[in-house]
């Protein structure tokens, strides 16, 4: 693998922007004995997980990047957190911290989350959201025009309305997420049914505005309803 051991600028919706080390999660060698465990884990899901998305990804879009790496950011400080970013060849990477790693509790966890990160991907939610974010922030600052705002007021309403924009459909992708990543986790050759049990050690976001994430309760009944249909309950 190429020009992975870098250090990323990461800009993504739901994450704020930092900079961190990763390093491929074949290569991952954590020195305490509990992640030894978790890193052989991670490596075994990544390549059950990887093939089954590459797969859907292939079948849905046969023009998009599927090759699908898995990286893992080693610091201890990092917050429990997996999510989805983009190399400048648009391929896929999905980094786990370490943190969120450690908090897996099963290989089912750990791939149900992946699952969802990889079907982010498949469904195209970055450039979704990119393109939402900025329709928002064109028609906010036409509507501040329209009120007579100087320039100051035109660039404070297009930054709101690319933050109103962004977060707007963020839900919906998450449950989109967890629809698909259901279906991945599935086809992977794990229970995604024991995965999702890892809702219920997040903080439930609830109904606030501009949350980025859906209640959890409304995640667990995707969850459910996609297994049903898979024919798991």
């Amino acid at each position: 693998m190429h020009r992975l051991a870098l250090l990323l600028v990461l800009l993504l919706a739901a994450c704020a922007t930092h900079s961190m080390m990763v390093v491929p999660a074949t290569q991952w060698q954590p020195k305490d004995p509990a992640l030894q465990e978790k890193a052989r884990v991670l490596r075994q899901v990544s390549r059950s997980v990887g093939e089954a998305a590459a797969r859907e990804c292939r079948r849905r879009l046969r023009s998009a990047n599927c090759d699908f790496v898995i990286l893992v950011d080693p610091s201890s400080k990092a917050p429990a957190n997996a999510f989805l970013t983009l190399d400048e060849d648009g391929r896929p990477l999905i980094i786990f911290t370490q943190p969120m790693i450690a908090s897996a509790q099963n290989a089912e966890e750990m791939a149900f989350v992946m699952g969802h990160e990889v079907a982010h991907h498949i469904l195209g939610h970055i450039a979704r959201q990119a393109e939402n974010s900025r329709e928002s922030a064109r028609i906010f600052g036409e509507l501040a025009r329209e009120q007579g705002k100087d320039d100051a007021g035109v660039e404070s309403a297009q930054a709101l309305g690319a933050e109103v924009g962004a977060q707007n459909y963020t839900r919906e992708f998450e449950l989109e997420a967890d629809r698909l990543g259901t279906k991945i986790t599935h086809a992977a050759g794990y229970d995604p049914l024991v995965g999702m049990v890892f809702f219920q050690r997040i903080p439930d976001p609830g109904d606030r505005f501009l949350a980025t994430h859906p209640p959890n309760a409304k995640r667990v009944e995707v969850v459910l309803q996609t297994a049903r249909q898979l024919g798991l309950r």
